[in-house]
This record gives structure tokens, sequence and C-alpha cells, in this order.
């Protein structure tokens, strides 16, 4: 027997002066194989051309679509409307900026946080393009893809303790990304210069351990783990430097 679904959708335009936020109800019969980016394409088509929400890929890639699903952040276009109740609230991520109803500004966060921990490869190696490619231990390149397929959704952000009580946070994905460059023996950057960047209350020390962010991550990638590698490593770095430890 086909459900009829109940969608209470956070609206708000903050560019409009005269818009004050609500939610707004819905319903709509379910269809199979059905995702929450299928249902709320049809309101938007069918009921409210105003609706505001954010897609590309629809396939889990971009990260595009991510949202408040019944109070736990995840991907509209993977979520599927059979896994959940028939009352469904949808509001867009917290710390993000908000462009109205349930679309958020990801970019300038995320472009924010890769100039801050640098997220790209340091070395004073000259770029020669006759030269083959250095090689890299198949294992060691699983590793650090692991790490790289994070899409930037901030369903991690959005689920962390800290960053929603702390704008200065770096947040679960910066310090993933920074793990990533630790293992990539391309990186020349020391263990100093990385705790510059990481070992302190902004970074890896202001983490809570709640690990929120493992739980939502649609990717589900090793969080975890990775923070636990962090801390240990800022943590004896700190000490190296605190006594003058040769690295």
């Amino acid at each position: 027997m086909t459900r009829r679904l109940t969608f209470n959708i956070f609206r708000y335009n903050p560019q409009d002066p005269e818009s004050v936020p609500h939610t707004d109800n819905f319903v709509l019969e379910e269809a199979e194989r059905m995702t929450l980016y299928i249902a709320l394409t049809k309101i938007r088509e069918e009921q409210d051309h105003s609706l505001t929400f954010d897609f590309c890929c629809r396939a889990g890639i971009c990260g595009a679509c991510a949202m408040v699903i019944n109070g736990r952040p995840g991907l509209a276009c993977k979520t599927l409307t059979k896994d959940l109740p028939d009352e469904i609230t949808l509001m867009p991520l917290p710390v993000f900026k908000l462009v109205g109803d349930l679309s958020v500004d990801t970019g300038t966060w995320f472009s924010a946080m890769n100039e801050k921990v640098e997220s790209w490869v340091h070395t004073n190696k000259k770029m020669d393009p006759t030269v083959q490619e250095e090689r890299m231990n198949n294992a060691l390149a699983e590793e650090i893809y692991e790490l790289e397929r994070c899409v930037e959704c901030g369903c991690c952000v959005a689920a962390c303790g800290t960053a929603n009580m702390r704008q200065d946070f770096l947040g679960a994905v910066a310090l993933n990304r920074i793990a990533r460059f630790i293992m990539d023996p391309r990186d020349e950057r020391t263990e100093k210069e990385y705790f510059e960047v990481v070992g302190t209350d902004e970074g890896i020390f202001g983490c809570m351990g709640l690990l929120a962010c493992e739980d939502v991550c649609p990717k589900q990638l090793p969080l975890q783990d990775q923070l636990g590698i962090l801390r240990r490593q800022m943590g004896w770095t700190a000490v190296k430097q605190l006594f003058h430890i040769a690295k």
C-alpha cells in the first residue's frame, strides 16, 4: 500500500526583509525507490516552485544536497523515503551561511578551510613534464585514496558539537585533510609545520571526541581512526618541542 508522506520543510529567505523563519507542510504520495531528492523535486515542480535546495550529481558524489533529515545530517539523493517515517522534517545544515530554505553556502566555508590548512602538496621540487611520475607504494596510495573520498558535503561539520559552538574550529573534514597530507611522502612539511596548522585548540585539541562526524559521514570515512592518530602525533610533537627532543 502506497504511503502518504508529510514533509515539514524549513522556509526562510534571508535576502527578503519580510521573510520569517517557519516550516511549510507538504503531502506527497510515496513512489517506489523514492529518494528525498526525488520527493523535493516533485514538491518544487508540482506544489511550490519557490522551494530552494541544492543538488548536482544526484549520485552521492558532489555532496551538494546535504541537509538535516529528521535531526540527522545526510544527503537527500542517497536517502530513501522508505527508510524514514511517514512524517519527515527537513532543515538546512547549521554552521554554514544560509542561502535560502534548505540551501546553504558550503563553498565559501570549504574554500577558507582549504586555505587555512594549506590543502596542497608542499614541495621544493621543480615540475619536469619529461620525467616519469614518482612511484608510490600501492598500500600507501590506497590509504591516501581512502581519505580523499571526502565529497565536502559538510555533514560532519554540521554534526560536530564543537563546530556548532565555535566558528574558529577546523572540523573533522579539515583534520582528515591534514592526515591525508601527513601520509603523502611527496609533502615535505615538517612535524612543526603541521603542528602549527592543527596542533591547537582550533584544531585537533578542540575535538571533544563525540565522533558524530563519523556517524553521519555518507562516505563512511574512518574519521575516528584518523582523529585519534592525529591527536597522538600532535601530542608527541608538542612533547618533543617542549623538551627539545630531536626529530
